[in-house]
């Protein structure tokens, strides 16, 4: 390693890379060449790079018939040396690494011609009886390879006739499969129907063997036969389906594919093929829901109990193994088994929209049979996957309509939930019918009680708070009758802590909801006693000497907190209540409840903060409660302003951070246009932009968040209360050079936020003096940093945002401006030596006369950032 990373290496590389030196040697130097090129690029005189890339060439294409170990490095190493010469010393790396796209398409097409020399060829080596099973195989690969070229399919048409033998071969299945897979899947094969009609019997006739594959428990075999189907059904559905007069062929490929749907066995255990037919049935739906209605109903008529039969199919695949069998299952099999039900549930809800209603029935009276045969007791199994396909469709289909959902809601409380899975599902199914519960409000007394049951269940954690959650949300005024029980429950289940964090947090959400709708005397008094065991246990804390243990509880506690205010809104109506008639909560009298609570968490705050003030976790938490309480009451947080100002104060000046700054712009944003809030709100807008110049000055670039949030405070500022900019203490001169600074960060949101910034300040040159003094002053240095990130320092996503900037100059500071920008683009190489001083002051001119057309300035700026990287009408540009 030592000797890889000396300076002796550059020379020693080459020597070890003779062709007289045995393979792990030349590895070596290749691998040395590599470090060399990737980490120490600035070793390497810029004359030097054309040398090394010539030699580089040169020893590659000597070991091109030689160790591929060795090649494949050099390779690595020649990567490695384009992506330090882009874009400046090697602008075209891409292009003359690769054959260009033109040469690629002639090359393509020369090759097509000449596959009537080759096929010939191929087609005899596969029909001699005496062709070794090897060279076989290296026919097929070569066919595979060729028939990817575009080659007419009818030329192919012996070849795939041929490989389709070769199927019978077990040492050739697999390269035979790959050669007809490639050949069938051509996207111009549907130009040639009279050919894929010809491919199917021999596809149908492959069902014997898939059968006995299936038998034998062979999975290579059933899913190469399945893979073949499944290529001609889902390249070709339209152009067979098109041939009414061969419907019944197409249907028995169809049969076919749905036999690969329903292969015995559970997925991933058993088998893996089932997977495989999954994008084809979506294909042939929209393929059939594409004719013209007179068509479509001819097919509708065939494939509807084709749907219905695919609905079972997949049902029965979805169903959990036995207990005993689960158990021995890998948790990588569970998880592979866990995302293949969630293909299948996606299935099922596009299936619906072609089934409709008649879905829903259907489920419906298979499930009622289940749960009311007390002759044949169901496996719990059975009952668990029709559940799973309603809440499928429930969970996207508006089912308000349905007239099987009460029937649905009154069987659930029958089903015997002996299992988790079971469960788990019963717990979904009632989360995806929240929205119709909240229309059936009477219909909650039938759930409700199972869900508060689920709760005190570790193993139902994600599935019940998940489910509660929704119900509190969509039906929270008619919850109160049910509050006292559901806080209840709640409590004793986050005292005892069975759930992990996410879920504490869920339930606290929920819990959020829930108290919203209620009356205000009712939502003090649910609240206290939600909330005292907390202030209890972070009163006992905040006493103790700070430690880790005593970390985590405190940040657990004000996360709770946290987002129980998310949801906590008692405003007098609910916006997100979709009904045409909104349901009103009474006048509320007197002060806000949860400003109440929020006064005394307050107080506990500030003593837990006397002693972890130098915590950026504990004040990052506290922040989270104030923003998502601000966020929640609006103007009812009004009397904690001050008080949250000072403390906001002190917290940002022990230790800055992004939270306490996003905390200030809520503020900024809500209050600082009321007199009565404003000098509190100035005096801490002036502490945060002190102390995060100070920061400036010791090194910003460790601080993107912050850097970024300042810069949004500052916008918000200019937008929201531009007399800040006032303020005799504010450094206008300093703030307007950080802005400048923080155009040049490497992290796209941080310039982003500053972009912001500027186009927020540069308006108000006229109306704000110590704005306008600084831009006339400094404005050329704005703009050198903007033309720089034009010109290739910034990603190309930002220039839409650089652009404002100069749309912002031009119609804000014009005559400065046109002086600027002719002193700028007259410095050499700026702002890239690969625009003429032509093509600089075109764009100049263009920039200049443009002071209307915001979208049009994008698109010059677009155009130039392209002429300064080089990419100016490359392919590689084509999509932006």
């Amino acid at each position: 390693m030592q000797a890889q990373v000396s300076p002796q290496a550059w020379h020693f590389s080459w020597l070890l890379l003779n062709m007289d030196k045995v393979p792990e040697i030349q590895y070596f130097g290749a691998s040395a060449l590599h470090i060399k090129i990737s980490r120490y690029w600035n070793d390497i005189p810029a004359d030097q790079y054309e040398s090394l890339k010539s030699q580089l060439f040169t020893h590659i294409t000597r070991f091109a018939s030689g160790s591929k170990i060795v090649l494949t490095r050099l390779c690595v190493a020649l990567a490695s040396l384009a992506l330090s010469m882009m874009p400046e010393a090697w602008p075209c790396a891409v292009a003359d690494l690769g054959l260009p796209q033109y040469r690629k398409g002639q090359v393509r097409s020369v090759l097509a011609q000449e596959c009537g020399s080759v096929f010939p060829l191929l087609e005899q080596l596969l029909q001699q009886q005496d062709s070794p099973g090897f060279i076989k195989q290296k026919v097929l690969k070569c066919f595979s390879s060729w028939v990817q070229l575009e080659i007419p399919l009818m030329d192919c048409e012996n070849l795939i006739q041929a490989a389709f033998t070769s199927l019978q071969d077990p040492e050739l299945f697999d390269t035979a499969v790959e050669a007809v897979v490639n050949a069938i899947s051509q996207p111009d094969a549907q130009r040639y129907v009279n050919t894929l009609l010809k491919l199917i019997p021999p596809v149908l006739g492959l069902q014997e063997q898939l059968r006995q594959a299936v038998q034998s428990g062979d999975m290579e075999t059933s899913h190469g036969i399945c893979r073949i189907a499944v290529a001609l059904g889902e390249n070709h559905s339209r152009a067979l389906l098109d041939q009414v007069e061969h419907w019944q062929s197409f249907l028995a490929l169809v049969n076919m594919i749905m036999f690969c749907t329903g292969i015995p066995g559970h997925y991933p255990v058993n088998e893996t093929t089932s997977s495989l037919t999954l994008t084809f049935w979506y294909t042939l739906q929209d393929d059939i829901l594409s004719f013209e209605p007179d068509k479509q109903a001819v097919y509708q008529q065939v494939y509807r109990p084709v749907y219905f039969q695919l609905v079972d199919v997949l049902l029965h695949k979805a169903q959990f193994p036995s207990d005993e069998e689960y158990g021995f299952w890998s948790s990588d099999e569970k998880e592979q088994f866990r995302i293949y039900r969630v293909d299948i549930s996606d299935t099922l809800m596009y299936v619906y929209e072609m089934l409709g209603a008649e879905l829903l029935s259907s489920l419906y009276d298979k499930l009622g049979r289940l749960l009311t045969n007390t002759e044949q007791p169901s496996t719990w199994q059975h009952t668990e996957a029709l559940l799973y396909g309603f809440q499928s469709i429930a969970e996207t289909i508006d089912v308000n309509y349905s007239d099987v959902v009460p029937g649905l809601i009154g069987l659930i409380p029958r089903i015997s939930i002996s299992n988790v899975q079971l469960a788990d599902t019963v717990m979904f199914t009632i989360g995806a019918l929240s929205e119709w519960l909240a229309d059936h409000p009477v219909m909650i007394n039938n759930v409700l009680p199972l869900v508060l049951q689920a709760l005190g269940n570790p193993e139902l954690s994600i599935s019940s708070v998940s489910t509660l959650k929704k119900i509190c949300r969509e039906c929270k005024y008619d919850l109160p009758p049910y509050a006292a029980n559901i806080v209840a429950v709640s409590q004793e289940v986050l005292m005892k802590q069975i759930h992990k964090t996410s879920q504490c947090m869920w339930l606290m959400q929920a819990l959020g909801f829930l108290l919203s709708a209620l009356q205000v005397e009712e939502i003090l008094k649910n609240l206290h006693s939600l909330i005292t065991p907390y202030i209890q246990q972070l009163e006992k804390l905040a006493d103790e000497t700070p430690n880790p243990s005593n970390k985590l509880a405190i940040i657990h506690i004000l996360g709770l907190l946290s987002n129980l205010f998310t949801t906590l809104d008692i405003s007098h109506h609910d916006d997100d209540h979709e009904s045409t008639e909104v349901k009103k909560l009474p006048v509320q009298q007197g002060p806000n409840p949860v400003v109440v609570v929020l006064q005394q968490v307050f107080q506990l705050i500030q003593k837990v903060l006397s002693k972890w003030l130098n915590d950026a976790q504990v004040v990052e938490s506290v922040c989270a409660i104030f923003e998502k309480s601000v966020k929640t009451l609006l103007d009812d947080f009004a009397p904690m302003v001050p008080q949250l100002c000072e403390m906001l104060g002190q917290m940002y000046s022990t230790i800055p951070q992004a939270s306490a700054i996003d905390l200030t712009r809520q503020l900024v944003h809500i209050f600082a246009h009321e007199p009565a809030h404003f000098p509190p709100i100035k005096a801490l807008f002036l502490l945060v932009t002190s102390v995060t110049l100070t920061l400036f000055q010791q090194g910003p670039r460790d601080h993107p968040d912050i850097v970024d949030s300042f810069m949004q405070l500052l916008a918000q500022a200019l937008k929201r209360k531009p007399d800040l900019f006032l303020c005799s203490n504010l450094d206008v001169k300093a703030v307007f050079q950080c802005g400048v600074l923080s155009l040049k960060f490497p992290e796209a949101p941080t310039v982003k936020a500053s972009c912001g910034f500027f186009t927020e300040l540069l308006p108000r040159c006229g109306e704000i003096a110590p704005v306008g003094q600084v831009v006339h002053e400094n404005g050329k240095v704005l703009l050198q940093a903007v033309l720089e990130g034009v010109g290739g320092q910034a990603s190309r996503s930002l220039m839409d945002h650089f652009a404002e900037i100069l749309f912002a100059l031009n119609k804000h500071c014009f005559s400065y401006l046109s002086i600027w920008i002719k002193e700028a683009m007259q410095q050499d190489s700026f702002p890239s030596a690969r625009v003429s001083p032509e093509q600089k002051e075109t764009f100049s001119q263009q920039i200049l006369r443009e002071r209307v057309n915001k979208r049009r300035v994008k698109e010059m700026v677009k155009e130039f950032t392209l002429l300064c990287r080089g990419l100016h009408g490359t392919e590689y540009t084509a999509d932006y």
